[in-house]
């Protein structure tokens, strides 16, 4: 099984080979860089690549390692048995599994993805070593040991937010997805977008790229965001030459809502065109 990237995802090189080192030695892709630069997306290529089921695991800030593994409702049980449930001598019928549950005992090799490890709190991805480990944890309420009969491919997001134990990191394989190049968000437009007019698409990244490298810039736009704002221009049939005759005493790009999401970016580029006019004067 290898990843050579897909029809909807251009992979680069680098990415292949840690995709595919990470496939043969069944640890972890640990999957770092900046929102927007097709992490996610990722896991579910490498599922649909490898023909395989994907079991995916959101974390939020309030997740906690147990719970991908299983948890008992201990409530539930109680007041079944206040009712008088036949159900409640069943331990089993309380048991609500987990993702990584759902991923070892899977009966085809599944992709599990772990999606932004790093928003949960710091202890997550310790209380993860050993299951991830050893592909197996016990179940204290029914006494059985759930373990996989082979290695799920797991894939793991982070945004960089928090700092991940040594010892989680020691697990994995690693992989920063660099920002595209001019070349790779090229060929990434044209997968999204094959009709698209050349003489447009130049323009778009030129100015695309010229707005991240302003200096100051709060947040920089993604991927996705120049692909949302190529979508709008196409649905809005905005003449090329907004783009091309673009004045530089209006720094802000039209449709800019799609490339800048915050107020301080926004100020930060009305004051350009303020400076740009006066110096037109």
């Amino acid at each position: 099984m290898r990843f050579e990237g897909t029809e909807d995802y251009v992979a680069t090189d680098d990415l292949k080979v840690a995709v595919n080192a990470a496939v043969l030695l069944r640890r972890p892709l640990l999957v770092k860089g900046e929102p927007g630069t097709g992490k996610t997306v990722l896991a579910q290529e490498i599922a649909k690549a490898l023909n395989a089921p994907l079991i995916e695991w959101n974390v939020k800030s309030t997740t906690k390692a147990h719970q991908g593994l299983y948890e008992y409702d201990a409530v539930a049980r109680l007041r079944d048995g206040q009712l008088g449930d036949p159900r409640v001598h069943e331990i089993g019928n309380y048991i609500r599994k987990g993702k990584l549950w759902e991923a070892f005992t899977s009966p085809t090799l599944p992709v599990l993805l772990i999606d932004e490890i790093d928003k949960a709190d710091i202890e997550f991805p310790n209380d993860l070593l050993q299951e991830l480990d050893r592909m197996a944890f016990h179940v204290y309420e029914t006494g059985e040991t759930v373990a996989a009969k082979e290695r799920p491919v797991v894939v793991i997001t982070s945004n960089n937010e928090k700092e991940l134990p040594d010892a989680f990191l020691r697990r994995c394989f690693f992989h920063y997805i660099k920002f595209p190049d001019r070349e790779t968000m090229q060929a990434i437009v044209d997968v999204h977008f094959p009709d698209i007019q050349k003489i447009l698409v130049n323009r778009a990244l030129e100015i695309f790229y010229d707005i991240r490298e302003v200096p100051g810039l709060k947040k920089k736009p993604s991927t996705s965001e120049l692909l949302d704002w190529l979508k709008l221009i196409l649905a809005e049939d905005m003449p090329l030459d907004v783009l091309q005759d673009r004045d530089p005493t209006k720094a802000i790009p039209p449709l800019h809502g799609a490339l800048l999401k915050n107020e301080q970016d926004i100020m930060m580029f009305e004051r350009l065109a303020f400076m740009a006019r006066r110096q037109g004067r």
